[in-house]
């Protein structure tokens, strides 16, 4: 987890409130993840009713939502605004929306917990607004995390849960759906139904769960290019090219220009130990040897070659220049490329 978004969550548990929280960045789950406790916490079930107000930016403006903030509560300690897609607020980006609520930050209501979910982006800093909201306001901004964190996240997850999974497993999870939290832990989420806290989550039930064919699946076909395997690379870019409406192979090509942009870098540092390849690409250990292994069949010059055959497929699966070829075509011809083609 993230280490501000883990203190934050530490001190609301304890109940520790502050007047403001503005949580914003690209990485929307930590911000869904305390504003949900906040609302979910903060106050009782039955001072909610009258005291607790969940609004979005798109539809509210500043001073409607800072009129709600300057209330008093009813019957309660204090009361709760929460305002989703605070991005979303018209006046926000404007001199007399950014200065209403600057002038709030600055004499905040000390029974109002005011939440702001600015998802995707962030304040401008070089506005007084961006500049002065961090010193006003437990200001948390959450960016989406490296690869190299996945399989920490996803272990932290579990353990939180009360739950053990095979390295493998993890490893699966943080490569095959990436490092969007919110479909991750969704996807945890749905092996945890299906598993008791006295058994340990295999490989083959996050492949079940996640849809991944043991055989026929992205990570196989990346094996068979690493290791120049012709016959099994051919086998899984036919099924591929056969279902292609099961197996959208635009998210391969994304898949493919990531691994070898990676094995480029790592193809020209000095020192390509384990260790030190872990460090320069940002990625799990138990990813490792995938790229050392394909560093003693591809060169340089032939890593960037594969490079261009993956943005020259990129352009014809999305109608440049691609002919009469269709999606399975494509495919079959960029594996020949990537792996025999100087």
């Amino acid at each position: 987890m993230d280490a501000s978004a883990k203190k934050i969550l530490s001190e609301l548990k304890k109940g520790k409130y502050a007047p403001v929280y503005l949580l914003q960045g690209e990485e929307t789950y930590y911000i869904d993840l305390i504003s949900n406790h906040i609302e979910e916490n903060c106050l009782s079930e039955s001072e909610r009713g009258f005291n607790q107000v969940v609004v979005y930016g798109k539809e509210t403006p500043m001073h409607v939502i800072l009129n709600h903030a300057r209330r008093f509560p009813m019957m309660a300690e204090r009361q709760v605004v929460i305002v989703r897609e605070a991005q979303d607020i018209q006046d926000l980006q404007k001199e007399a929306g950014a200065k209403m609520l600057l002038d709030y930050l600055t004499k905040p209501s000390p029974t109002t917990v005011l939440v702001l979910c600015h998802k995707h982006k962030t304040l401008d800093k070089r506005k007084e607004l961006g500049k002065k909201a961090d010193q006003l306001a437990v200001s948390l901004t959450f960016k989406k995390p490296y690869d190299s964190q996945l399989m920490e996240f996803i272990s932290g997850y579990l353990e939180e849960k009360g739950f053990e999974m095979e390295d493998r497993g993890i490893q699966l999870l943080s490569e095959y759906v990436g490092n969007d939290l919110k479909r991750l832990s969704n996807e945890i989420d749905k092996l945890l139904t299906q598993t008791t806290k006295d058994s340990v989550i295999s490989a083959e039930s996050v492949m079940s769960t996640v849809g991944v064919s043991r055989e026929y699946n992205i990570f196989e076909l990346q094996k068979a290019i690493i290791t120049k395997n012709h016959l099994q690379a051919t086998k899984i870019a036919n099924y591929f090219a056969n279902n292609t409406r099961k197996n959208p192979l635009l998210p391969m090509i994304a898949f493919f220009y990531s691994f070898f942009s990676k094995l480029l870098i790592a193809s020209s540092s000095p020192q390509q130990d384990e260790k030190n390849l872990v460090s320069i690409l940002k990625i799990s250990p138990y990813a490792i040897k995938d790229y050392s292994n394909a560093l003693r069949n591809y060169s340089g010059q032939k890593i960037a070659q594969n490079i261009h055959h993956i943005k020259s497929a990129d352009l014809k699966l999305k109608g440049v220049s691609a002919g009469s070829e269709t999606e399975g075509q494509i495919l079959k011809e960029l594996i020949f490329q990537l792996m025999y083609t100087q």
